[in-house]
């Protein structure tokens, strides 16, 4: 019988405890499959299909668009759109992200949003022998795509404060290959203490990567993990800008990263994926990172609006998880989430899902002042205690 030496990539994946069948599925995900492994990043989140017409406030998307400074580079580069990229718009938006970030440029690489990077994670880092230490609840993206490698996923309750418990994360397995957090977390909002994330980093495996998913950071002025990932060769921080700067649909993301970790995930698709990006998406980016008093203004209306729906919903005597900081927060209505969620559907208010750990807690995400009004209205013609 004839047999084929393993490419470089797959013997790495060999040496990492994966089977021959379980490297199927990997090569599934990697090459010719990459956009199946967006596909499994994308269905991690679960987002509901949108209803037309509905008060939209259950994705975590910003109310409105882009910058209108940014807009206008992007229509520039649908002037363009003839040239593949007009002007080293890849090099202009590292630059603009290294100077706001205090990051060198060589460790900032861009995505089609942080999805793939966070699934490709799962691939580069982890394996049946190598676990992934994550929250629960928190962004399941890496441990969607690691239960279906057949990489081991242990999960472990955030603190009384829903934070990440970094201390029991690292003593569920001193010997993981990444260690994930999600800051502020995706479904709560909190904030894990950059001191926390720190000790971390200084206390894991020297063999394992520390991943910080920091897609709602610009929400808050909490200090960054950015810093790490220019320092140090373990930590890899990854960044959206779907959120704050309103451009989900265009689907940018970053990494920060150490050149040798990149390379770890670049290795197998990397470069094509990261080639591919849209023109317009860059260029948008580029403007955007540079806003610092349009950032703070949208802060602001954002946590106006989420306060303001918080506060109505404490007087009607309904359970708010405290302490986010980000554009979603959880209510816990002391019920079946899912009833809820029809319930305000039928009022025509669309809010988000709940997580497994925590069936009676909605995420709601948080839109204009008016939508959020909205939302309260529709609470207030559906709530029975």
């Amino acid at each position: 019988m004839e047999t084929t030496t393993p490419t470089e990539f797959e013997q790495d994946l060999l040496d990492r405890g994966y089977s021959r069948r379980q490297l199927a599925k990997v090569s599934a995900l990697l090459g010719a499959g990459a956009v199946a492994m967006r596909t499994v990043g994308a269905a991690a989140q679960q987002a509901a299909k949108p209803v037309a017409g509905a008060v939209r406030i259950g994705a975590n998307e910003c109310w409105t668009g882009p910058f209108p400074v940014a807009q206008e580079a992007a229509f520039k580069l649908v002037r363009e759109g003839n040239r593949y990229e007009p002007d080293d718009e890849h090099a202009k938006l590292f630059a603009a992200v290294a100077q706001v970030e205090g990051i060198p440029a060589d460790r900032i690489v861009a995505w089609p949003g942080s999805s793939d990077p966070l699934s490709r994670v799962a691939v580069a880092f982890a394996s049946p022998t190598k676990s992934i230490v994550t929250a629960d609840p928190t962004y399941e993206a890496i441990w969607r795509t690691g239960d279906w490698l057949g990489a081991k996923v242990i999960k472990v309750p955030l603190t009384k404060d829903n934070a990440h418990d970094v201390r029991a994360m690292l003593a569920a397995d001193p010997n993981a290959g990444v260690y994930y957090i999600c800051s502020p977390n995706n479904p709560t909002g909190t904030i894990t203490p950059i001191a926390d994330i720190e000790w971390l980093a200084a206390n894991k495996p020297k063999d394992s990567v520390l991943v910080v998913d920091e897609a709602y950071i610009h929400w808050t002025d909490t200090p960054r993990a950015a810093k790490l990932a220019a320092t140090r060769d373990d930590v890899l921080v990854l960044r959206t800008f779907s959120k704050l700067f309103g451009m989900a649909g265009m689907r940018l993301g970053l990494t920060f990263a150490a050149p040798s970790l990149m390379a770890k995930m670049m290795r197998y698709d990397g470069g094509q994926v990261t080639g591919m990006l849209p023109m317009t998406a860059v260029a948008c980016g580029t403007v955007s990172v540079a806003q610092a008093d349009l950032i703070k203004a949208r802060q602001a209306e954002m946590a106006a609006n989420r306060d303001k729906a918080i506060a109505h919903l404490t007087r009607k005597g309904i359970k708010v998880l405290p302490g986010s900081k980000a554009n979603m927060f959880m209510v816990d209505w002391g019920k079946p989430a899912k009833d809820m969620q029809a319930a305000l559907l039928a009022q025509n208010v669309q809010i988000g899902r709940n997580w497994p750990i925590w069936p009676n807690v909605s995420r709601v995400s948080v839109g204009s002042a008016e939508e959020m009004d909205a939302f309260s209205k529709a609470v207030d013609a559906v709530w029975k205690a």
